[in-house]
């Protein structure tokens, strides 16, 4: 996992391979606020965004997960959220296998869980082996505009 700020990105573009470059260049390039919600494909089906408005909720009903053939950037564009994280190991539960139709596992526990506040700005780019419990609410549930940047990850 790598997390880092919209306004840094260009100093920290050196070390990523070409793929998640044009996927940042998308996020700076666009209001991603003022975006409606839908996906937008940056490069066929292996890089494209998906823009969501939604309201954050309590830990309790956000659900963790892990993805295998793509992996997330995940980035507010307005509001702000925490994002529960934590690496896969045998510690953790498959509550539900859905890679087949969903690309998604899910999990019922992140043992050790680490919450990182994604404010305004704020990006997590998110590798298979990363499980993340999105869309937990800071202190009470608040309207969030995220991008979700889906990159296959055999581009990388």
């Amino acid at each position: 996992m790598i997390i880092g700020h919209i306004e840094n990105f260009e100093e920290e573009l050196y070390p990523y391979p070409e793929a998640i470059k044009k996927a940042m260049r998308f996020l700076k390039e666009n209001d991603c606020a003022a975006m409606e919600p839908g996906t937008y494909e940056i490069d066929g089906k292996r890089i494209y965004a998906m823009v969501q408005k939604y309201q954050t909720r309590a830990v309790k009903d956000c659900r963790a997960e892990t993805h295998a053939k793509y992996i997330d950037i995940q980035y507010v564009a307005k509001g702000q959220e925490y994002m529960g994280w934590c690496p896969l190991t045998s510690l953790i539960t498959v509550e539900e296998d859905c890679l087949a139709e969903k690309d998604a596992i899910f999990y019922k526990n992140l043992i050790p869980e680490s919450d990182l506040l994604l404010e305004e700005g704020v990006y997590a780019i998110l590798y298979p082996q990363d499980v993340h419990r999105p869309c937990s609410c800071v202190e009470k549930p608040e309207s969030v505009i995220k991008v979700v940047i889906k990159i296959a990850v055999d581009v990388l």
